[in-house]
């Protein structure tokens, strides 16, 4: 980082946002340019090598990034990776003519990975061997830090001033070849992510919050590949529609067609077919395919085919003995919904009036959101079936068992031993 970045970074930092005095005119925001123009990108094993050989000579961490077709494509797989090194320059690698990288991940194994909203990119980075042991998260750490908005382009210009471009976030990334200005876009992604990375850190130690910041990395860096969702389907957008066992099995029965054809045909779910489609075959469980077409979702531009492929997952739905229905609802794993509390267990919603109520002033008075703070299940899970003892370290012991880390334990386990003991 420049000195000029150094001193407009410390300025940013220690105002709202870096937002000016309401009488001081604004000066205009540089945009960024690349450094050393834009990289080549890196579509086979020999350019490939080379790339290795440069960021196994780099020195300090490493700036990551990683380019889906969500939307477009079926899956999270990576279409592109970005990545910077002191000593390496950038690089722009393509997955579809690399799509082994683990060598690539070794080399870095032992290296601080510098990521923007790590969770998001570390499935597809992990589908091509690269994973981070140790990692830096600027958005996590812009939480942390209270910052109001903490987006890549949000926290570059507040805190480096400098203005990304912008508009290719959403574009479909599996395109080939890849246009100018997305490579353009794609590797200013990584341009600044090392003078961010120090940026925030100093900051984060200003605040007394650098150690938070610590944990939460590590917990990241260490949580296992998330399991499958159990009954995706129940996840279709406007389910809370479909009341009847028989309706739901036709939004189940789509619902797998449709991933099987996304599948098959390498295009995102929605393209194929729409919950919206989906849910409205549910409601009117359809006789036949003309009764079908009458649908919204289902108009004149389907050809006969596939109205006959979704008539056909209706029909079977219709089929199904009844002890093969689905069931209303998941089969909870926690507590209920917080709503029914009132009815179900009067204390244990007073409990959570209380706790709730206590985590959103420390948050406030931390300057963190409230789900950094502890994530509203934990408490929940707390609140419904608290300690036996409400203690401050019976409550500890339990908020380590749901995965808390140390600081927010710190933080946290003496408010909640105290709504608890309070609400009793």
């Amino acid at each position: 980082m420049t000195d000029a970045q150094e001193t407009a970074a410390e300025t940013a930092l220690r105002t709202t946002g870096g937002a000016p005095p309401d009488d001081v005119e604004p000066a205009p925001i540089p945009l960024l340019e690349p450094r050393e123009g834009i990289p080549p990108v890196v579509a086979d094993e020999t350019a490939l090598a080379e790339v290795i050989a440069a960021f196994a000579r780099g020195s300090g961490p490493v700036a990551v990034d990683a380019e889906r077709a969500s939307g477009y494509r079926y899956g999270q797989r990576a279409y592109l990776v970005q990545l910077r090194r002191e000593g390496a320059g950038s690089a722009l690698i393509d997955p579809v003519g690399c799509p082994d990288l683990s060598e690539l991940g070794e080399v870095l194994a032992g290296t601080e990975w510098i990521l923007h909203a790590a969770t998001q990119d570390l499935p597809c980075l992990r589908e091509i061997g690269m994973i981070p042991t140790r990692l830096f998260d600027t958005e996590l750490a812009g939480r942390l830090a209270g910052f109001p908005r903490v987006g890549l382009g949000a926290m570059v210009e507040s805190v480096l001033g400098y203005a990304l471009e912008k508009g290719h976030s959403a574009v479909d990334w599996s395109t080939r070849p890849l246009p100018e200005p997305w490579l353009r876009y794609a590797a200013l992604d990584v341009e600044l992510l090392v003078d961010l990375r120090d940026a925030l850190e100093k900051e984060l130690d200003r605040q007394g919050k650098l150690e938070w910041a610590w944990q939460e990395f590590e917990a990241i860096a260490s949580a296992p590949p998330a399991p499958p969702r159990k009954d995706p389907w129940r996840r279709t957008s406007g389910m809370h529609k479909v009341r009847r066992r028989r309706q739901m099995a036709v939004v189940r029965e789509l619902w797998t067609a449709r991933d099987k054809v996304a599948q098959r045909r390498d295009i995102s779910p929605g393209k194929v077919l729409s919950d919206s489609a989906i849910v409205e075959a549910a409601l009117a469980v359809p006789a036949n395919v003309q009764a079908l077409t009458a649908l919204p979702g289902f108009g004149h531009r389907m050809g006969r085919r596939q109205l006959e492929q979704w008539q056909t997952a209706v029909d079977r739905a219709k089929a199904l003995p009844d002890a093969e229905l689905p069931q209303p609802g998941q089969t909870l794993n926690g507590p209920p919904p917080p709503r029914s509390w009132a009815d179900k267990d009067p204390a244990a919603a007073a409990r959570l009036s209380a706790a709730r109520a206590a985590v959103s002033a420390l948050a406030e008075e931390l300057n963190l959101p409230q789900e950094n703070l502890i994530t509203p299940d934990t408490v929940r899970r707390v609140c419904w079936e608290p300690p036996a003892e409400h203690t401050v370290t019976a409550v500890a012991e339990a908020l380590a068992g749901y995965g808390a880390r140390p600081w927010q334990i710190e933080q946290v386990a003496p408010l909640l031993a105290s709504a608890l003991t309070a609400t009793a």
